[in-house]
């Protein structure tokens, strides 16, 4: 463990960011200093809201900094001015300057939502369910001038759960990423750093609307992990005529469909939710949203028959 409390500068902006803070707060650490990003128009009346992490702050009493840039020679020296031992960074949202990695006496490290080398960029959480890994993890390191290239300090692993959605890994990493945090901070300076290979890298690409466009040629496997990785954004979606239809939760079946069912046709309708027939197995949809009305689960699908007859098929198979 440290031998005396650190003086610590966080910088994040969204909700995860925020736990993280609040884990520290509840430590012996001192935050003196908190980065976020700009306030930004939120909800139906586009008011200037606070990120999570800096109502965080502001509820206990830290000095906040939201610069658009950290490349400024008066934003460099503000920081500097804290004479924080180390910068603890999640999910801020700005690139760091080579002279700010430099600025703490033990620099920066950051928690990221993957076991590096793999899935370096914004979205790991969401590309390891898309890609079917069957375990993810939150790795500490130091930070370095590339993209989650600097050396790794500490990584706790997890297993991904066939029931889980980006929502749910979120959640279970921001709880995992809080105790690594809290646990490298406590013995930071004993670390030995181990370097990233290079050959094991690949990239999270940020997530696209359009990557919820459902192609049912795929197989019913394939289809189900885009459902579970894009949720709760951007969603899959499936369209049926004019209407775009969301599918929030669904299960792959490995029983084939009829021989003359095509992609993208409905089978059946049963107390579980709606079976379509895929490139390979059926898809079990048992939340979907019809436009303008409230997620319908379950049993509840079966209102949607009228409306979607046995015989239809949801035209992204053709796309």
């Amino acid at each position: 463990m440290t031998s005396k409390p650190l003086r610590i500068i966080f910088a994040g902006t969204p909700d995860f960011a925020a736990q993280h803070l609040q884990a520290l707060l509840a430590t012996e650490h001192q935050v003196v200093a908190v980065y976020s990003q700009p306030d930004r128009p939120a909800g139906r009346g586009r008011k200037l809201t606070a990120s999570p992490v800096k109502q965080v702050a502001l509820a206990h009493n830290i000095e906040v900094q939201q610069p658009l840039s950290l490349k400024d020679a008066d934003a460099q020296a503000q920081l500097a001015s804290y004479a924080a031992d180390i910068m603890v960074v999640v999910a801020y949202g700005l690139l760091l300057p080579q002279l700010v990695l430099d600025t703490p006496r033990l620099g920066c490290i950051n928690v990221h939502g993957s076991l590096l080398p793999r899935w370096r960029g914004a979205a790991p959480i969401q590309r390891a369910l898309l890609a079917g890994d069957k375990e993810t993890g939150v790795t500490i390191m130091q930070m370095a001038a590339g993209l989650d290239t600097g050396p790794m300090l500490l990584k706790r692993s997890l297993p991904i759960d066939i029931t889980d959605t980006s929502a749910s890994l979120y959640d279970k990493l921001a709880v995992s990423g809080c105790q690594a945090l809290v646990e490298a901070l406590d013995q930071i300076e004993d670390l030995p750093p181990e370097e990233q290979d290079e050959q094991l890298t690949n990239y999270a690409d940020k997530l696209s609307k359009a990557e919820g466009a459902i192609d049912w040629h795929k197989s019913a496997t394939d289809i189900c992990r885009q459902v579970r990785g894009l949720n709760p954004w951007p969603v899959a979606y499936t369209d049926f005529g004019e209407q775009r239809l969301r599918v929030w939760v669904a299960e792959a079946i490995e029983a084939e469909a009829p021989g003359d069912a095509q992609a993208g046709e409905i089978l059946a309708y049963s107390k579980q939710g709606i079976s379509v027939a895929c490139g390979a197995g059926q898809l079990l949809i048992t939340q979907l949203q019809w436009p303008g009305s409230k997620t319908a689960v379950g049993a509840q699908l079966k209102n949607l028959q009228q409306k979607l007859p046995i015989s239809s098929l949801l035209s992204n198979s053709e796309r």
